[in-house]
């Protein structure tokens, strides 16, 4: 999954995307209002982090151009405010949730998992695809019941192929949403890390859930 986090305080900033790297999430990075909206001009994100004071612009501002531009992304407000007013705006002008600082990790990892769910419309934290299993609270994956250990870029495509499952997702698709901006890797890195996943997905299966559709991509798919 692919994160927007703008935040001003720098080592706020750079905690909580050492912690979203961590965690598998894909995360561009920002410190002021006004590179978050050229940002979401320019990206696709499965969930918005966005500090409510920010310099430039602040992030009802930014909350605005987004959905100004019909993008229904999920928002995350940080904010070091606790008046009800500013949480009753904030959500008025669309954003999906409030987390007020200080904040625990833990919990803003827990909304943030709870974001990207909405993101894709899912009831709870497992995700299923025949004997295929995935928890995305526990942060495991199981296939036929027995554990399968993957790398954080193959969880992070396992999981996004998971909630798109039965789509067909182009190669462009894919690496928009698993690789950020910083990536400087080569052209072909989404078939690589199909192959990876493959290997340890349906190596030893039968039924083979990752399919390749020529000519337009790869889909998750079970009989």
């Amino acid at each position: 999954m692919r994160l927007l986090f703008a935040e001003d305080e720098a080592d706020l900033n750079r905690i909580v995307c050492e912690r979203l790297t961590d965690e598998g999430y894909s995360v561009d990075a920002c410190h002021d209002g006004e590179e978050a909206m050229d940002f979401l001009d320019m990206a696709e994100y499965d969930g918005v982090i966005l500090d409510v004071m920010m310099p430039k612009a602040d992030g009802f501002t930014v909350l605005q151009h987004l959905r100004k531009n019909g993008n229904q992304t999920p928002v995350l407000f940080l904010t070091a405010r606790d008046a009800v007013a500013d949480r009753v705006k904030g959500l008025d002008l669309g954003a999906d949730d409030y987390l007020v600082k200080p904040f625990a990790l833990e919990e803003l990892m827990a909304r943030v998992r709870a974001l990207t769910r909405r993101s894709f419309n899912e009831a709870d934290s497992k995700l299923t695809c025949a004997d295929l299993v995935m928890d995305t609270a526990a942060h495991t994956v199981t296939r036929g019941g027995k554990e399968i250990l993957l790398s954080a870029k193959e969880y992070q495509l396992l999981e996004y192929l998971m909630h798109n499952k039965g789509i067909v997702l182009t190669r462009d698709r894919i690496e928009d949403h698993i690789w950020n901006f910083d990536y400087e890797g080569g052209t072909n890195v989404v078939d690589v890390y199909i192959s990876y996943l493959r290997k340890k997905i349906d190596g030893g299966f039968e039924e083979k859930l990752i399919r390749t559709v020529r000519g337009a991509g790869y889909q998750l798919r079970d009989e």
